[in-house]
């Protein structure tokens, strides 16, 4: 089996949801690079060293001057007004592509005998072949329209598991058949994790060029190309220097010259942000309501060094500003509960911070001393 199949397919399924029964084939073939383009080009990935579509849209590419991750319409639009070179490219399909797809109706005939019995719809054939269009089989219409979506998640699965074998060592193939409306913004990431970073620790130095790279002027960058993953999950970003990150297009950089500075980045910044970011309680006394948990496994306190008592009360301070400037309470309450009789349950040192907002309970009076009902109140 070649991709053509697949993207011929789905080139009659966009134009039978927009109305048509008597397609141009040179709008088909048009369809089918379109909708290939950004696999191809932005992706990179392979549909096999023989296909024909592949060679067809790399050809065009050079011939029409065509950005590697532009959209379908525009896509579309310029192939119309193509130059003569790149209409025989699309013209090339013709001789493969519309009677192979129908060869299920029409086993053990050739090209001419299949145009022949289309044009009557023989064997309920999907369409008739022209020389110039395709006509849909009245028989089919309505079902193409009423079952297209599910027609083409089916045509795209099919489609994702063949080009998986065509390449087996890339990932995420099902995200790489059609391109995003709009790629996301890195802001969440620069703001809730390497801002932070930058802010515990001073500027960090880029991994490629060792330029400082301070809070406000750095770049996020995949260190492993989108174009490979095709995701913005945090393991894969780091700061860098945003001339490099202009420049670096989708090479994959020198994993023996920059591995290791990338691996105790990553490692520096998530030890940094799990250490400054609070985790809330998930039955939360109020809104807000926090715990400092040290990473060193221990019951009581207590038990916790000098050092690492030390930390949690400058952790607690800096957990209490940013619980102000998220919840803006009225107060705090600072709890640490030692042991079963003291109300412990988890078996793992964590410091409460309860904000108090007016009117949470009708008598705050005596506060923590509410731990005893009886001794509240003095």
């Amino acid at each position: 089996m070649a991709t053509y199949k697949f993207y011929w397919f789905l080139s009659i399924l966009h134009a039978a949801e927009n109305g048509e029964t008597k397609i141009q084939k040179k709008d088909l073939f048009a369809s089918m690079v379109a909708n290939a383009w950004y696999t191809v080009n932005y992706f990179h990935l392979s549909f096999g060293k023989q296909d024909k579509l592949q060679r067809g849209i790399e050809r065009i590419k050079t011939l029409e001057a065509i950005s590697i991750d532009e959209d379908r319409q525009a896509i579309l639009s310029k192939l119309r007004n193509a130059a003569k070179e790149t209409l025989t490219e699309l013209r090339y399909f013709d001789s493969q592509v519309p009677h192979w797809f129908l060869s299920p109706w029409f086993r053990g005939l050739n090209r001419g005998e299949i145009y022949t019995s289309s044009k009557s719809f023989a064997n309920q054939s999907l369409y008739a072949l022209y020389d110039e269009h395709i006509l849909i089989n009245p028989e089919w219409v309505n079902y193409l329209i009423a079952n297209v979506h599910m027609l083409k998640a089916f045509c795209y699965w099919n489609l994702a598991i063949f080009l998986q074998a065509k390449n087996p060592n890339v990932p995420d193939i099902p995200n790489k058949l059609i391109k995003p409306a709009a790629r996301n913004s890195l802001t969440k990431q620069r703001k809730e994790f390497w801002d932070i970073v930058i802010d515990k620790n001073g500027p960090q130095h880029c991994i490629y060029t060792r330029k400082p790279l301070y809070k406000d002027d750095y770049a996020v960058e995949h260190f492993i190309p989108y174009a490979f993953v095709s995701h913005d999950l945090i393991w894969n970003l780091i700061p860098a220097d945003k001339s490099f990150n202009s420049s670096k297009g989708d090479r994959i950089p020198p994993f023996d010259i920059y591995f290791d500075d990338f691996f105790q980045m990553q490692i520096m910044g998530i030890d940094t942000v799990r250490k400054a970011k609070p985790d809330f309680d998930k039955f939360p006394v109020s809104m807000g309501h926090a715990l400092i948990i040290p990473n060193r496994h221990t019951s009581s306190y207590f038990d916790l060094s000098p050092e690492e008592q030390s930390y949690c009360m400058q952790l607690l301070n800096e957990v209490k500003q940013m619980v102000t400037e998220q919840f803006s309470p009225d107060g705090f309450n600072v709890g640490i509960n030692v042991h079963e009789a003291a109300g412990q349950t988890v078996p793992h040192v964590h410091i409460h911070l309860i904000p108090r907002y007016h009117g949470d309970v009708a008598n705050p009076l005596g506060g923590v001393r509410g731990v005893i009902p009886d001794k509240k109140e003095y």
